[in-house]
C-alpha cells in the first residue's frame, strides 16, 4: 500500500498530512539549496547559482539528505512549523508556498505529471546551472545570479 494517500495535496490541509506526504511534495527544484542575497535597502531577495555543497547538481537533491543539518548546521529543515516565516524566501512555484498561501501546484510538479523529472524538462531547476559554494568567494555571490525561470 502507497504511503501517499490519492491527491493528498488538494484534499487535506498542510497540518493534516503524513512526513511522506510532507516529503513528496518537494519538487526537487533544488532552488532552496543556492545561496540567497538580501538588499539591505529593500529587504529584497535574490538567488545566486552558487548551491549549497551537498546539492547534487544533476539531480537536485541533497547528497546527504538524513544528515544535512549536522554537515551543513545553517541548512533550514523546512517544517510545518517554520513555513509562515519560511514562505518568503522559498522560490515562488515551491509546492511549500503554494499549498501555504492557497495555490495549486504547477502541471510540470511530479506529483501532476507522474515525472520526477518534469520538474527538469519545464526548466524549474537548476540543473546544470549551479556553481557549489566552495568553488565561489562568499564576497563574489553577487557575481552570479540565477536567471529566474
Amino acid at each position: 500500500m502507497s504511503p501517499l494517500r490519492r491527491r493528498f495535496w488538494t484534499r487535506f490541509a498542510l497540518d493534516q498530512l503524513t512526513q511522506p506526504e510532507w516529503e513528496a511534495l518537494c519538487d526537487g527544484c533544488g532552488r532552496c539549496c543556492l545561496e540567497k542575497l538580501e538588499d539591505a535597502d529593500t529587504g529584497a531577495l535574490f538567488y545566486t547559482r552558487v548551491s549549497c555543497r551537498l546539492l547534487d547538481p544533476e539531480t537536485c537533491r541533497c547528497g546527504n539528505y538524513a544528515i544535512r543539518k549536522k554537515l551543513v548546521p545553517d541548512c533550514v529543515v523546512l517544517t510545518r512549523r517554520d513555513l509562515p516565516d519560511a514562505a518568503r524566501w522559498l522560490p515562488s512555484t515551491c509546492a511549500y508556498r503554494l499549498l501555504y498561501e492557497g495555490r495549486p501546484l504547477y502541471p510540470w510538479h511530479p506529483l501532476i505529471s507522474g515525472d520526477p523529472d518534469s520538474v527538469h524538462a519545464a526548466g524549474i531547476s537548476v540543473r546544470g546551472r549551479v556553481v557549489p559554494e566552495y568553488e565561489v568567494a562568499e564576497e563574489d555571490w553577487e557575481d552570479y545570479p540565477l536567471e529566474e525561470v
